[in-house]
């Protein structure tokens, strides 16, 4: 925990693109964290994994992130769902670095593999299959 808590000292904000956004199916891993506000990340391309995406640091045209203020509790929970491993970051399926917002330095989970073969989202959102 004390890792964590370090963590959240750095940055007690987290950006979501995905279905942790408010109305999606993940969302309640957030519950307890308050909403900053939304943001448009020039330097992010989002990827359609298909029942998620994937981000990765390419230029787009702006795809929106969702920001939260969050607790080492919460932020703990979203490693876990995000497959996010501190001790070796790049062997699970997200990494997750500090990047910048509107609202300040926020947690951004990076999507590890590749991401060959799946479209490229490089303006706006992701939606989920319906």
């Amino acid at each position: 925990m004390q890792t964590l808590a370090l963590a959240i000292a750095r940055t007690p904000l987290v950006a979501v693109y995905g279905t942790l956004k408010r109305g999606l199916r993940n969302h309640h891993w957030l519950d307890g964290a308050d909403f900053i506000g939304s943001d448009r990340l020039a330097d992010v391309t989002l990827f359609d994994i298909g029942p998620f995406p994937g981000a990765k640091l390419e230029p787009s045209r702006g795809v929106e992130v969702e920001v939260f203020q969050v607790n080492v509790r919460l932020l703990a929970g979203l490693d876990r769902l995000e497959d996010y491993r501190r001790h070796q970051p790049h062997q699970g399926l997200y990494d997750r670095a500090i990047h910048p917002t509107a609202f300040g330095p926020a947690w951004l989970y990076l999507y590890n593999p590749a991401v060959a073969g799946f479209d490229a989202i490089r303006q706006g959102g992701w939606c989920p299959h319906r």
